[in-house]
């Protein structure tokens, strides 16, 4: 093999691992916050990925403030 494809690539890849972090809502927030899932979410899908696309108003505030509720604005049901 050669090392100077292998070496770069591992350090590549290696750095990418670290660094990107995935980023969506888990059932440890609506269990933190006391809430359902639909309360940040428009439907509920098996796919994580999907989750992520299908936020409200009150998810995408949520998210956007350090996952917490105190600034934004609850549907009451």
């Amino acid at each position: 093999m050669s090392y100077k494809i292998v070496i770069p690539s591992t350090l590549l890849m290696t750095g990418l691992l670290l660094c990107v972090s995935t980023s969506y809502g888990t059932q440890e927030y609506a269990k933190k916050e006391k809430k359902s899932c639909t309360t940040c979410h428009g439907k509920i899908v098996a796919d994580k990925t999907e989750m992520t696309k299908n936020l409200n108003d009150t998810g995408t505030c949520y998210k956007d403030n350090e996952h917490s509720l105190a600034k934004c604005a609850v549907p009451k049901k």
